[in-house]
């Protein structure tokens, strides 16, 4: 396996120019749709099948007085234990040699197991091709020795990426500088994500950021538990099947059925 990579995402610099979020479409080749005024300078509301990369933003007053605004750059996490990869049934979502969670798209059925799956609300569906997308971290970025668009087009820093051990290093060194309720958010959930923050203030604060995010219930059961046992009970059928050939032999119609035959002959 290559270097694990993580990218670190520091709010505390980030002045919400949506650099990034224009190099992801652009560099994806995603198309723009046209989205309506709802009250906030965030644009579009939420992520679509055609925007992987948003910055949300956040208007917070801890203190009667006091405000501040929060932007939070949105976009899948990356998990080691992907919810979504362990619900998909055609393989188009996959772990790369990066740690990262790669897709195919060629493979989606559009099934949509992995919407429901996601702890952090993050792969959308299009109705027009009946499949599901999210970033893949720019995955042939990265095959050919290049940041991801987002981290590339980033003027301030906030965004980085490098080698797992030595970003998770960075940002605990990053929180320990700004002090405060500054804190590290990413790297204790999922089995660690490669994609880690360094937040100003308490996860909780953060709107649409999960405090305890965390492979649904359901899915750890089936996956884990159910779906192994299932298969070793199909599979002792069969060895016990086998083993019945191997002792008895294959059955044969029985010639005789102990029924009289007729005209008494």
């Amino acid at each position: 396996m290559k270097t694990e990579f993580v990218k670190l995402i520091d709010t505390t610099l980030c002045t919400a120019c949506r650099g990034c979020q224009v190099a992801c479409k652009q560099w994806n080749e995603m198309p723009g749709l046209r989205t309506k005024q709802w009250g906030s300078y965030q644009n579009p509301p939420d992520l679509q099948w055609n925007t992987w990369t948003l910055i949300r933003f956040q208007e917070y007053a801890p203190n009667e007085g006091d405000f501040k605004w929060l932007f939070r750059k949105d976009g899948c996490m990356h998990c080691t234990d992907a919810a979504c990869v362990k619900v998909c049934p055609s393989g188009a979502l996959y772990h790369t040699e990066y740690g990262t969670v790669g897709i195919h798209h060629d493979k989606c059925i559009g099934c949509k197991y992995c919407i429901s799956a996601c702890p952090f609300d993050v792969p959308r569906y299009d109705r027009a091709t009946d499949k599901v997308y999210k970033c893949d971290l720019c995955y042939t970025r990265l095959q050919g020795d290049q940041q991801p668009a987002c981290v590339k087009s980033c003027p301030t820093g906030a965004l980085t990426i490098g080698p797992k051990d030595a970003m998770i290093k960075k940002a605990y060194a990053r929180a320990k500088e700004l002090g405060g309720d500054a804190n590290v958010y990413g790297d204790k959930f999922v089995g660690g994500t490669h994609v880690i923050y360094v937040l100003g203030e308490k996860a909780e604060v953060y709107e649409g950021l999960p405090k305890n995010p965390s492979v649904p219930v359901t899915t750890v059961l089936w996956k884990d538990i159910l779906k192994p046992l299932s298969l070793l009970a199909a599979g002792g059928v069969v060895a016990g099947s086998f083993l019945h050939y191997i002792i008895h032999g294959p059955k044969l119609p029985d010639e005789d059925q102990g029924q009289d035959t007729k005209g008494g002959e």
